[in-house]
């Protein structure tokens, strides 16, 4: 059971909420502190004072004044009026994310909702109905408004919910939960969508998997240099001590804690004094690929815990302000820097992919092939594989220098941090299909090579991934192979798999 204060959420619990189901609970402090804000709220709707999103329009429309009567319904046709959300949906485990957060970022007590609300998204998470949430139409700024609107419906009865495997309208799961459609209060509907939890949803996921990508890639770029039997010379401790960047210092001792009993690697001078680039600079690459996740852990971080709507009302001090912390730039730019690491990730694979493969390059058979000539072996991977990397190169122009105006120039700057989240995912699926790839390319070459010379650590990886894809003994459809492998190394969340050193345990 994960408990929710607003303050104290771990990337680990988000986790274990998201992916491993397990259930979360407001904690009692938080109850007493959002019970206590929303006194002060109807405290000051009771003295008729003018407060944004309360008594006033939205937006450009701030300056409207809204009677006591219609205070219900202006929270209501804003969440409406905002689910402009279009594209395809989020998955459920980023839906089942945002509910988390923005259940979290209320709790904390600042928004001036009921108990209600937030026990109405706790429900919804307990009971695994995930609200359908078009992943395009937010700018980023004054919150994901048209994604978290549509989270928003949900809560309401309305919208749609992938509930039990299936798309269902929000009232047909609620009422086989046996959870009440939620009325919305006075400040209500903008608590809900004044916030970052789409992007920031969607960071968590990417952060989370981007974490498992750059492991794995390790450990297929080991097996790699026992397959072109490279120089483990130059993942000596002290070379990369002399640098000081931690990181490199990190995958450079990994990668000789794989290795360390192989005899298919080499010494300098041995076979060849240097390697190429993409073999040598394998801890100075993905070391600085880790410095982007690592930047994009620490402000997830603190996003997860951050009060992001507005206005924010302080009961200690009898005061509502209206300020900016729904803006997305922190969340933006984190995400396009973690775009730069996934894309040198991918960049440096493929480039191993083709000193697997090229004749010119190696030692082995031409493109892998049982018979080259008659069969094309892995030549067209590496297209593949070509492709998916320029694609990324694309994908990684950072979405946070653009802004386009909007609400009649009153919100003249955003920040686009959900499309950086978005293309970020995006490109991380696309990286897991190269390094899929390097893994197909790498196992053909120790097949050559002999796996029985292999480290004890990249031959258990090997025997693993070879119940996925078989030798190739002669040309298929490989599309498949490269499926399934992308797969499998996306699965180890689903399937509880850990790893320690860059080797799955089930």
């Amino acid at each position: 059971m994960v408990t929710l204060t607003g303050e104290t959420l771990t990337l680990d619990e988000v986790k274990r909420v998201v992916f491993d189901q397990e259930k979360a609970v407001i904690a009692g402090s938080a109850i007493h502190k959002i019970k206590r804000n929303r006194e002060t709220v109807e405290n000051l709707i009771t003295k008729k004072k003018t407060i944004y999103g309360i008594n006033t329009g939205f937006g450009k429309l701030s300056d409207i004044l809204i009677a006591d009567d219609d205070l219900n319904d202006l929270q209501l046709n804003l969440i409406r009026s905002h689910a402009c959300g279009v594209g395809g949906p989020f998955s459920e485990e980023i839906s089942r994310a945002m509910l988390l957060l923005r259940a979290n970022a209320l709790a904390q007590g600042f928004s001036g909702v009921r108990v209600e609300l937030v026990q109405q998204l706790v429900d919804l998470v307990n009971a695994q109905v995930h609200p359908v949430v078009p992943e395009q139409g937010s700018l980023g700024a004054s919150g994901d408004l048209a994604p978290l609107s549509h989270l928003a419906l949900a809560l309401i009865g309305e919208g749609e919910v992938f509930y039990r495997g299936e798309r269902v309208p929000a009232q047909v799961a609620l009422e086989k939960e046996g959870i009440p459609p939620l009325k919305l209060k006075a400040k209500e509907g903008l608590a809900l969508i004044n916030g970052t939890q789409a992007m920031t949803a969607v960071g968590v996921v990417t952060y989370l998997e981007a974490e498992k990508l750059l492991r794995q890639s390790e450990l297929i770029a080991a097996m790699t240099m026992e397959g072109l039997q490279a120089i483990i010379t130059a993942f000596d401790a002290d070379l990369h001590d002399v640098r000081g960047h931690q990181e490199q210092i990190d995958v450079a001792e990994r990668v000789r804690t794989f290795l360390f009993d192989s005899d298919l690697t080499t010494n300098q001078g041995e076979l060849r004094v240097q390697d190429a680039y993409s073999l040598r600079c394998i801890p100075q690459v993905l070391g600085a690929c880790w410095q982007t996740v690592h930047y994009a852990r620490e402000k997830i971080e603190t996003e997860i815990n951050a009060v992001t709507d507005n206005p924010l009302v302080f009961s200690c001090a009898d005061k509502v302000i209206s300020g900016g912390n729904f803006h997305g730039q922190p969340i933006a730019f984190a995400m396009d820097f973690i775009k730069l690491g996934i894309a040198e990730a991918a960049n440096i694979s493929e480039r191993r992919i083709e000193r697997l493969v090229n004749p010119q390059l190696n030692d082995l058979p031409a493109f892998l092939s049982p018979n080259p000539g008659l069969e094309s072996g892995a030549m067209i991977m590496q297209y593949s594989a070509a492709s998916l990397v320029s694609e990324n190169k694309t994908l990684a122009h950072p979405a946070s220098v653009d802004s386009i105006p909007s609400s009649a120039n009153q919100e003249d700057h955003v920040s686009m941090g959900t499309i950086a989240a978005r293309h970020a995912l995006q490109m991380l699926q696309n990286a897991r299909r190269v390094i899929a790839i390097e893994l197909i390319c790498a196992m053909e070459a120790v097949e050559y090579r002999g796996v029985e010379r292999m480290a004890a650590r990249t031959r258990d990886f090997y025997e693993k991934a070879r119940q996925i894809v078989p030798v190739i003994t002669k040309d298929r459809v490989f599309s498949p192979d490269i499926e399934r492998l992308s797969s499998w190394l996306k699965c180890s969340h689903e399937s509880h798999a850990h790893m320690e050193g860059g080797i799955f345990h089930e």
